[in-house]
């Protein structure tokens, strides 16, 4: 969701902080702002609705000098998006920037008008600043005045202050929503996300539950949530700096769609030996832990959910095991029961979903015997938190829509299943096929995105459609869901998929030549049935757009458009059928002229309920 960045140092940093906001966009928001001190204890702070380039354009304008500073985009939760709104907020010799929400900010911010303080904002945030400025009357300091605030707030935050007065140092809190401290030479910096601060540094630590630190530009003391000083390990990134740029490509979507490739080819490299996979891929103990596993419960949100569902389909196939798969903010909120020897796996681009970390939280004293996450960004939560993680390598994703996210995440979830199937009855034949599958995909991505241009003459109908239909059967079914999500996400036309099977339970009512049908239709055991699915929909008066096997027969007619796709194994069938479904939305959206890349009302990230 938001982004923050912030700096201490001996140079100006305004410039600094923009260009972090700049590379957090991808992150979504609706204003931004800015906020920083000299060493004289002049503060200075711009915001403005909108585009972070609002916001550089009023500081080209009137220049803001100093060398501690901190920088928010914003995502409405409480109080419209609007200037007032915006962060950073103020009381008296303290700012604050935050991500995440303050659940009982309504009694704090009661207490804190009845004494005398005045309100400028409806946002939850403004409740911290002045709550800290309340507490640093009697705490000292700004440290003892954030770890005395912090106690008292319910909810999730990823927050940052600094004293007007010590420009010296900012003082960082962490619960529920991530914060990355970057360690450079005579200065330090802190952001939500480390792709802000890869200009500046490599070099990072991450926060952990409930710690709150202190930084200035030669030092960072960390203390957990019983404020007993703690030591965290720092790393080095070797994420790619150039990761926030479209190059040659109109959208970042765009450059993510065709970088699925090369991503897929990373998630593939060094794990696959010539007949199956390398079961450390998943981490120190992976192999002892998976021939105990029975049963796997995958928890996720979203496009993630998505690939969990594919998942199912093999793990129970191919994999020899039961599997159920739930949406994790239902999932955290109902008992449910364990069944014996279940490894709890979750699903998560960023690793820091807040639905998805509370869902594994839980599960820790639920009975699983381990759990598993699939995620691309190392040291987030769900990495930390799980006993093993398999790490997706898609590289910075940065258009809200996800696209290799989603294959690398399929790539994952294919390998889990060859690893815990080889325990349970797959035989040494069926190994060497899939391991020849997975080998395959990147090529096969190759020739697929070749129907990019036919698939954008195609888009043309959907110019004036306000509603679509997504088909597909077994595990092709939730890949006409996340077709589906794909195309309400960035065109904005209503979109919903079922299982083609379904039609006669509803969906038929919906049928006429106005409603684009998209179904996904590989050559295999379900073809047939498949086929006569599409028939019923041709007899109503329905217009069919079939992403069909070249082997499959289908034939475009006046009330049939049909894209052949090359024929691929069936076990990479639904990562190849990904590829048209997301080309599609794409340049529908394009038609549509949305907003491809920051769609509206949704963020990347969705680190709160």
């Amino acid at each position: 969701m938001c982004g923050i960045v912030g700096a201490v140092a001996q140079r100006d940093v305004v410039d600094i902080l923009v260009e972090g906001l700049r590379r957090l966009e991808y992150r979504g928001y609706d204003s931004a702002g800015v906020a920083v001190v000299n060493s004289s204890g002049n503060l200075q702070r711009l915001r403005r609705l909108g585009k972070v380039k609002e916001l550089a354009d009023a500081v080209a304008a009137q220049p803001v000098p100093g060398g501690t500073g901190i920088a928010h985009t914003r995502w409405a939760t409480h109080g419209e998006p609007s200037e007032r709104n915006a962060h950073p907020h103020v009381s008296g010799k303290i700012t604050v920037v935050h991500n995440g929400i303050i659940e009982n900010h309504g009694p704090l911010r009661d207490a804190l008008k009845a004494k005398g303080y005045v309100f400028n904002s409806d946002t939850d945030t403004e409740v911290i600043a002045h709550l800290v400025e309340e507490e640093l009357k009697t705490a000292g300091s700004l440290l003892a005045a954030v770890q005395k605030a912090v106690k008292q707030f319910s909810g999730a935050y990823g927050t940052v202050l600094m004293d007007k007065t010590d420009p010296s140092h900012l003082v960082v809190a962490r619960s529920g929503s991530p914060l990355v401290i970057g360690f450079g030479i005579g200065e330090n910096f802190i952001a939500s996300d480390q792709l802000a601060l890869l200009p500046v540094t490599r070099r990072f630590m991450f926060l952990e539950e409930g710690d709150v630190a202190e930084i200035t530009r030669h030092s960072v003391t960390v203390y957990d949530k019983n404020g007993q000083q703690v030591e965290r390990a720092i790393t080095e990134s070797n994420a790619s700096y150039d990761a926030g740029d479209k190059g040659q490509y109109r959208h970042f979507m765009l450059k993510e769609i065709y970088e699925q490739p090369s991503a897929i080819n990373n998630t593939l490299e060094g794990r696959l030996s010539s007949d199956s996979v390398l079961d450390e891929t998943f981490g120190n103990g992976a192999a002892e832990l998976f021939q105990k596993v029975k049963h796997v419960q995958i928890v996720a949100c979203g496009t993630s959910y998505h690939s969990g569902m594919v998942a199912r389909y093999w793990l129970e196939s191919l994999g020899g095991i039961s599997c159920n798969v739930e949406i994790a903010s239902e999932f955290r909120y109902r008992k449910s029961f364990v069944q014996p020897n279940s490894l709890l796996v979750s699903i998560s681009q960023s690793g820091e979903t807040a639905d998805t970390l509370a869902a594994l939280r839980m599960a820790k004293e639920a009975g699983y015997i381990g759990s598993l996450t699939i995620c691309n960004v190392a040291g987030s939560s769900l990495v930390r938190e799980s006993d093993l993680a398999f790490m997706t390598r898609a590289g910075a994703e940065i258009g809200v829509a996800s696209t290799k996210a989603f294959t690398t995440q399929l790539v994952g979830l294919a390998m889990l299943t060859l690893a815990i199937g080889k325990y349970n009855g797959l035989t040494a034949a069926q190994q060497q096929d899939m391991v020849t599958a997975l080998k395959s995909l990147p090529a096969k991505l190759e020739e697929t995105l070749k129907l990019a241009s036919s698939i954008e003459t195609l888009a043309e109908e959907f110019a004036d459609k306000h509603h679509s239909l997504f088909l597909g059967r077994g595990d092709q079914y939730p890949i006409a869901m996340e077709g589906a999500l794909k195309l309400k996400e960035i065109s904005y036309i209503h979109a919903e998929a079922y299982a083609a099977g379904e039609l006669k339970h509803g969906p038929l009512a919906l049928i006429d030549a106005d409603m684009p049908i998209i179904v996904v239709a590989p050559n295999n055991e379900l073809l047939e049935k498949l086929q006569s699915n599409v028939e019923e929909v041709r007899a109503r008066g329905g217009i069919l757009y079939v992403f069909a096997d070249i082997d499959a027969h289908f034939k475009s007619d006046a009330t049939q458009r049909v894209v052949n796709v090359p024929h691929v194994h069936p076990l990479i069938a639904p990562i190849i059928y990904t590829i048209p479904l997301q080309l599609l939305s794409y340049y529908v959206a394009i038609i549509k002229g949305t907003d491809v890349d920051q769609p509206r009302n949704l963020a990347k990230s969705v680190t709160v309920e």
